[in-house]
């Protein structure tokens, strides 16, 4: 009897040892779990880390991601609306958020992966079939006309255009509406890689340049003008300067002769005589050099002051 309590004993704790390890399960952070009972989900999705218990043996814990997971299609050769084809690779980031939906609809995140190719790029390739290759490469914040960033002024009566950004969300806009069923939500779709075939890239490249060369030559007469008129602006303002300089030193030019005249009249006016003395000596020294010979008249204005020394 006493055997048959020990058996029972240890059936009770060896019970146990399993009901502990199989009846309660750690979730981590950052996970999320879908508890079934013989393959059908029983209650809600446990979201909250932490200890949680199950039943052991009949049911069974499905782990699956609560962080945002990261979608990379494979990189297709797609024709744009205007018949050119274009190589593209886009990537997308998406996430859990509805577990049960998830493992009634999906079951697993490798077959996520492949039901999320066939959504985006099946979207991806309408998008791209719908618009231009100008609209595929430029950023939506890029002139189409000069690849430049846009102004206030292009967008003034021209039509709306796309752009790679614009594209991105519109393809969003529609997977999103399509996940949801399957307890994903889709966050954003993005163009990785945006590449041209051989055969359109030398020209799109030789588009690129006649087009840099334009904006280049446009620049250039720009400059050549604004030159032009800030050289303009210099010379004219050049020449006002030296007219009013001309125009000052005219003025005290004059006045300085009027003022000598002046000065002259009155020191002659004082003495008229030493005045017309001091007059005929200067023109001597002007006249009259080291080989010089004069031949007077004797009524000469010259001759008079030195008659009147040879007089003495």
């Amino acid at each position: 009897m006493k055997q048959i309590a020990q058996f029972f004993l240890a059936g009770l704790v060896l019970l146990a040892i399993v009901i502990v390890y199989d009846g309660f399960f750690i979730l981590e952070e950052g996970k999320q779990v879908v508890v079934t009972q013989f393959g059908a989900p029983v209650g809600d999705p446990v979201i909250e880390a932490g200890l949680h218990f199950k039943m052991p043996f009949i049911q069974h814990v499905e782990v699956f991601e609560k962080k945002i997971q990261i979608w990379n299609g494979q990189p297709n050769q797609i024709p744009t609306n205007d018949k050119t084809f274009v190589y593209l690779d886009v990537t997308a980031r998406w996430r859990i958020t509805n577990a049960l939906k998830f493992l009634q609809a999906v079951k697993t995140e490798s077959r996520a992966q492949s039901l999320l190719s066939d959504i985006i790029d099946g979207t991806v390739r309408d998008m791209v079939n719908k618009n231009d290759l100008i609209e595929i490469i430029r950023s939506s914040d890029w002139s189409v006309a000069t690849m430049s960033e846009t102004t206030a002024e292009d967008t003034i009566g021209s039509k709306p255009k796309n752009g790679r950004d614009q594209i991105g969300k519109h393809i969003l806009e529609i997977a999103a509406k399509i996940t949801p069923q399957y307890g994903i939500e889709l966050i954003d779709v993005m163009f990785k890689r945006v590449n041209y075939i051989d055969s359109v890239r030398l020209k799109v490249y030789d588009r690129m340049i006649s087009e840099r060369k334009r904006i280049a030559a446009e620049k250039r007469s720009m400059g050549e003008g604004q030159k032009a008129e800030i050289l303009g602006t210099v010379e004219r303002k050049l020449q006002e300067i030296i007219s009013t300089a001309n125009k000052e030193a005219l003025t005290i030019k004059g006045r300085a002769d009027a003022e000598a005249t002046k000065i002259y009249g009155d020191a002659y006016s004082l003495d008229p005589d030493f005045y017309a003395f001091q007059k005929t000596l200067e023109s001597y020294r002007e006249i009259v050099g080291n080989n010089t010979s004069l031949v007077l008249s004797s009524d000469s204005d010259l001759y008079q002051y030195l008659k009147s020394v040879t007089g003495k």
